[in-house]
């Protein structure tokens, strides 16, 4: 007898419990059309991944327990279809991460997640207790097993399922993406299905969740570890996927894409979910005629629309003739609003109200961070007069070594390539371009220069780029020592000179806007490091 499998990759929103309830039933609607027995939807779908201290609050679990209760009302309108809904619990005084079973208006079965991440991004023993009970049930003959998330990422949950007699295993996921999770993903399943004889149905979250990205890609894999289904990469998604028993039909697979375009895919996303989802009519950044600003207003633009962004040029007596020009082809090639406001005048008015207290001082980098924070707060003034939000342009390379200005550049309220290495930004405009040619090509020749001082380049104060990324992934996102960086080939000084930027720059980027997280290790919710320390590895 064959079962009829649906998968709701759903992008629910934090809180929004009623909208989230609306999504699962119109989901359940186009699931009954096809004929569907079952429905997966995502972890905590009903009320959107991660609550994060929302679920410490006692109404919250009021509301979502109502939530749910009428949920289960709605889907009665599709009899026989049995749909798996992620929420918290509450069950004596303990709280879960909890996915029921709705089916024909009552909860067929229930299942507590067992085992809770506390690491990298996750906290959640921060807020549940662990479940230790299986939860199998069974459809036209077939037993489903369920596990949540992180329980399939180790052994026990997925063999307490088979010995409880599941047959086929439903996982809801929460899963945030980062550079080559999909492979660890299969990797891992794979090894599950294969030691426990299940075949698994992996239903991920998508969307953009503040500084997380949950990228979909769920997948259907049978007893072999092969994969008989894929479904799509940062985007909304309903799949069908027939099982003869236990046993998953080939169905759709979605063609995989090369790194740049993945990380490309979630940057999008991920500025189209942030500002969305917060309400912003639009957003306003800087342009400078440089890789950085042009890669932002780029996602910018295909996240949005072009009617929804503004570039503001704001040249210095120090910005190059050509960045002005490039600056005004790139806005001419992708239809933004674009406006040029010169702050020669306001930086002569600084330099003069200063004059007394800097006499017979050299000019130095106090004279480049003016400027920088001159354009921050025109900036922000636009933003405060327009309700726009300003998307900064700075990449990881700089905020790692502090090559940045604290309430200039870093002034915002998005910091959308905050997570991309210099290297990658370059590869992800070539990318850009291979859709469309918007970023002109002097824009990804020229050496990159901040233009705060004549004739300035980013290599007189730091390390050519190739060598810093390296450095800087080996050092903060592997946690390799700086004796084992160097017998990888790379100088000792500039090994001493990077970690020691790394090291001393934390308080600026405590102070940074929240940005994208495309890496295993970004700054922010992965690194937590004490600005006051003394230690030295």
């Amino acid at each position: 007898m064959t079962v009829k499998v649906a998968i709701a990759q759903m992008n629910s929103v934090v809180g929004d419990l009623a909208g989230n309830a609306a999504q699962i039933a119109e989901y359940a609607r186009r699931a009954a059309e096809q004929g569907a027995d079952i429905l997966v939807t995502p972890e905590l779908s009903l009320v959107g991944y991660p609550p994060e201290d929302l679920l410490l609050r006692q109404a919250f679990y009021h509301d979502t327990a109502a939530a749910l209760d009428t949920l289960k009302k709605q889907l009665t309108l599709f009899p026989g279809l049995a749909v798996l809904v992620g929420h918290p619990g509450e069950v004596d005084g303990k709280r879960y991460n909890a996915v029921s079973v709705l089916q024909d208006g009552v909860v067929l079965a229930s299942y507590f997640k067992r085992d809770l991440p506390n690491d990298m991004v996750f906290d959640e023993k921060r807020y549940f207790s662990s479940g230790n009970e299986a939860c199998v049930f069974a459809i036209k003959g077939v037993n489903f097993g369920i596990n949540i998330c992180e329980d399939t990422w180790l052994p026990d949950a997925p063999a307490q399922a088979r010995q409880a007699g599941a047959e086929v295993l439903l996982v809801p996921n929460g899963s945030p993406y980062h550079m080559g999770k999909q492979h660890q993903r299969y990797d891992v399943m794979r090894a599950n299905v294969i030691s426990q004889g299940l075949s698994l149905v992996y239903a991920n979250l998508v969307g953009g969740q503040d500084e997380l990205i949950f990228d979909g890609n769920s997948f259907v894999m049978d007893v072999h570890g092969q994969i008989c289904a894929q479904m799509k990469h940062c985007e909304a998604d309903l799949q069908v996927v027939e099982f003869d028993g236990a046993q998953p039909l080939n169905a759709r697979v979605e063609a995989a894409l090369s790194l740049e375009a993945e990380v490309y895919q979630a940057l999008v996303m991920g500025v189209r979910d942030y500002v969305g989802k917060n309400g912003f009519p639009s957003v306003l950044l800087g342009l400078s005629g440089g890789v950085d600003s042009a890669l932002v207003l780029a996602i910018a633009v295909d996240a949005l629309g072009a009617d929804k962004v503004r570039a503001i040029m704001m040249p210095s007596p120090y910005t190059a003739d050509i960045s002005w020009l490039d600056s005004r082809d790139m806005v001419a090639r992708i239809g933004v609003r674009y406006d040029e406001i010169a702050i020669s005048d306001c930086f002569s008015a600084f330099r003069s109200t200063l004059s007394q207290e800097f006499a017979g001082l050299k000019e130095d980098t106090t004279e480049e961070n003016i400027q920088a924070r001159i354009r921050g707060t025109l900036l922000m003034a636009l933003s405060n007069k327009y309700g726009s939000i300003v998307l900064t342009t700075g990449n990881k390379s700089e905020m790692a070594v502090g090559y940045c200005t604290l309430y200039g550049d870093m002034a915002g309220g998005f910091a959308v390539i905050k997570d991309i290495a210099k290297t990658l930004v370059y590869r992800l405009c070539a990318y850009r371009n291979t859709l469309s040619a918007v970023i002109p090509e002097r824009i990804l020749t020229r050496a990159p220069s901040a233009e705060l001082r004549p004739d300035q380049k980013d290599q007189d104060s730091l390390p050519p780029y190739d060598i810093l990324d390296g450095i800087m992934a080996m050092y903060m996102e592997e946690n390799k020592a700086r004796a084992e960086i160097v017998a990888a080939g790379y100088a000792a000084e500039d090994v001493e000179r990077i970690t020691r930027l790394i090291k001393i720059n934390e308080y600026k980027r405590r102070q940074a806007p929240i940005g994208i997280r495309i890496t295993h290790r970004a700054f922010g919710r992965d690194w937590r490091y004490p600005i006051t320390s003394k230690f030295r590895d």
